[in-house]
């Protein structure tokens, strides 16, 4: 059964490759959704099957080796169907 996670990540998430290696990290795992800066956060929404979408939460607590992660907010919803993943600007 697919979920979706709207998921907000603050701390020094932007200029560290956060948004491009959160997508390599969502189609690794097989999900579908979409990432981009959002201020000085970045906010992604993943969707797929939930323990893939909680492995995805997992890694943005740390995100890639630069960031400095401070928090992760994650609003849980109901499944929009989505196909692919990208990179939102």
């Amino acid at each position: 059964m697919s979920v979706q996670a709207h998921v907000v990540v603050g701390g020094r998430v932007q200029g560290v490759y956060f948004r491009a290696s959160a997508a390599e990290q969502a189609r690794a795992l097989g999900l579908a959704g979409w990432v981009r800066n959002a201020g000085d956060d970045v906010e992604a929404v993943f969707e797929g099957p939930r323990g893939a979408v909680e492995q995805m939460i997992a890694w943005c607590r740390q995100g890639p080796p630069r960031a400095a992660v401070e928090r992760v907010d994650v609003e849980w919803s109901a499944p929009e169907d989505l196909r692919s993943f990208a990179i939102r600007y």
